[in-house]
């Protein structure tokens, strides 16, 4: 991935305010969407130690995470007292394998990643400028059952009032992307005045969308 060393400075110095120390609530609500079974293989691209990870895998018996960095993946296996196996894989790599959950280490693009029926991206795409996000799709594309879906939760606000990561992917842009895909809208929290990204950063709008996208 490009500007790797951006993402393991913010592990390393614990910069970490994209990181939600709950399930994310969006999660909850909106993955019934995805009509899951417990037989569906999940996939959680740029996964970081999101607390999700432990939510999916007590309703799916395959979980597949990746995470450039791997003080996180210590640090998640760490703090839910998991101790997991952890396989190196052609020098790129480490998979770390406990019960329902595989994480791997490393670039997402290169990740021997199993094909899945479900992805889940909360922070992946947003994370990522536009001129990664083509190769991002194609990736993710490559990697979905025939029937797959993509939960997408993403982002919406003027680029120009603030630099990314994580960056503003509004529906357009998701729909140009995912083009042969079937794209429903399901949601979007348009942020009040309170939001700190309007009090504080002065942005003109903020919103958080969440997506149903089917093969």
């Amino acid at each position: 991935m490009k500007d790797p060393e951006f993402w393991h400075g913010k592990w390393a110095s614990n910069q970490i305010g994209f990181h939600l120390e709950d399930v994310n609530p969006l999660l909850i609500e909106f993955w019934p969407h995805t009509q899951p079974n417990y037989e569906d293989k999940v996939f959680v691209p740029l996964c970081g130690k999101s607390e999700d990870l432990v939510w999916l895998a007590s309703k799916h018996g395959d979980v597949q995470g990746v995470e450039l960095s791997n003080i996180a993946v210590r640090a998640f296996f760490a703090e839910h007292f998991y101790t997991p196996m952890v396989i190196p894989i052609n020098g790129q790599h480490e998979l770390f394998q406990f019960d329902e959950l595989s994480i791997y280490t490393g670039d997402f693009f290169t990740a021997p990643i199993k094909p899945v029926d479900v992805v889940y991206d909360r922070a992946s795409m947003i994370a990522l400028p536009a001129e990664m996000r083509v190769e991002y799709v194609h990736r993710i594309q490559s990697l979905l059952n025939p029937g797959g879906r993509v939960l997408l939760v993403s982002l919406d606000y003027d680029q120009s009032e603030m630099a990314g990561p994580p960056f503003s992917v509004p529906e357009q842009e998701i729909r140009e992307l995912y083009a042969q895909y079937k794209v429903t809208k399901l949601h979007r929290d348009e942020a009040g005045p309170d939001h700190p990204k309007i009090a504080q950063k002065g942005l003109s709008r903020f919103a958080e969308e969440v997506y149903l996208i089917e093969k």
